[in-house]
Parts: C-alpha cells; sequence; structure tokens
C-alpha cells in the first residue's frame, strides 16, 4: 500500500515537473517571441529610416548636381550701359537656366570668336532681354568670362526666323550675338550682333 502511494505521488509529480516546465517553456518562449517582434520592428524601423535618408540624400545629390550643372559664374557676365542691363551668364540654353541667367548657346565659344547668348524678354521671372529691342547701332556690350573682358559695338539688329542659326556660326572675328523672341510672332527671334572694339 506504502509502496503503490509513493509511486503515486511520484508519478504525480513527475506530471506536475512536467506541466511545470511545459508553462515555463511557453512564458519565455512567447518573451522571446515579444523580444524578437519588438526587435524586428526596430531594426525595419532603422532600415527604413536608412532608406528614407538614402532616398532624401539621393533626390538632394540629384538637385544639387541640377543646380551645380546650371550655375553661374559671378565673373561671366554682360553689361548692356544703354539698356541698364547687368546680368551673369551660365552654361546652356535650356528652361532652367534661362529662368536665371543669361544663357550661353554651348555651340559658340565663351570668348575669342562669335560667343552666343540667349534671355527672356517677357513673361518669366528674370527677362534680360526685355529691353533688347530698344538698342541703338552703335550702343556698347561689356561682355567678362574670368579673366577675358572685351568691349563691343553693336552692328546689326534683325529679325530673324526662328530656323535661322547662321548668326550664331563661329566668326574670324570677335562679336557677340544676342537672341530673344519676338513678342507675338513665335515663329521669329530678335537677334543683335555686336564687334569687337578696336581701339583707336
Amino acid at each position: 500500500m506504502f509502496s503503490y502511494t509513493t509511486k503515486g505521488v511520484n508519478i504525480i509529480s513527475f506530471i506536475i515537473s512536467i506541466i511545470i516546465f511545459i508553462i515555463i517553456d511557453t512564458i519565455f518562449f512567447n518573451i522571446n517571441q515579444i523580444d524578437f517582434k519588438v526587435s524586428f520592428n526596430s531594426s525595419q524601423s532603422q532600415v527604413n529610416l536608412v532608406n528614407t535618408n538614402i532616398i532624401e540624400t539621393t533626390n538632394n545629390t540629384i538637385t544639387e548636381t541640377k543646380e551645380s550643372q546650371i550655375s553661374s559664374n559671378s565673373n561671366w557676365t554682360i553689361t548692356i550701359p544703354q539698356i541698364n542691363l547687368q546680368a551673369e551668364i551660365a552654361e546652356g540654353t535650356t528652361q532652367d537656366v534661362l529662368n536665371k541667367y543669361v544663357g550661353h548657346f554651348t555651340e559658340t565659344p565663351q570668348t575669342t570668336g562669335n560667343v552666343g547668348l540667349a534671355a527672356h524678354n517677357r513673361g518669366y521671372d528674370v527677362n534680360y532681354f526685355k529691353d533688347l529691342k530698344n538698342l541703338d547701332l552703335g550702343a556698347e556690350v561689356i561682355y567678362k568670362n574670368g579673366e577675358f573682358e572685351k568691349i563691343y559695338i553693336v552692328e546689326e539688329i534683325e529679325i530673324i526666323k526662328n530656323t535661322d542659326w547662321s548668326y550664331l556660326e563661329n566668326t574670324e572675328d570677335n562679336r557677340i550675338t544676342l537672341i530673344t523672341c519676338v513678342e507675338n510672332q513665335p515663329e521669329y527671334r530678335r537677334c543683335v550682333q555686336a564687334v569687337e572694339k578696336l581701339e583707336e
């Protein structure tokens, strides 16, 4: 009788031990699961934050690169005293450039030869060539690009077709060609050419 009871107690103790073990194991498993979820969510947040930073950095880099491509050198300028024009010049004639600067036709030289420039004359934030139509023959155009600086005298003022690029062809003499739109005539352009002022 005693022996049976002892065995029964031992079996019950064993079963209780197993139940306690299962309960403890379940508790620790759930805690680990919670820790894993917290850790995963934290890692995911960090990944998302890193991804966001990468995207923002990339976008900023693209913006900065774009801005640097159209930035103007403060030593690259055009001045026309007769029409009170003084403006910085930037490379290219894209909309982004012309919205801020006088643009340089990339196909033309920047110094010696025929320098080609373009700008808006109305309807934009900056319209540097708005008074180009008021220029007179003989007016001075002062052009500076770094150490290169020349004074040109206006010699030609023409209305040309928007498909006529002959005035931008390079020349043996030093001249500057200014091109802008003609009001209400989109198929035409106003073209001003000035030649280097020779020392007397």
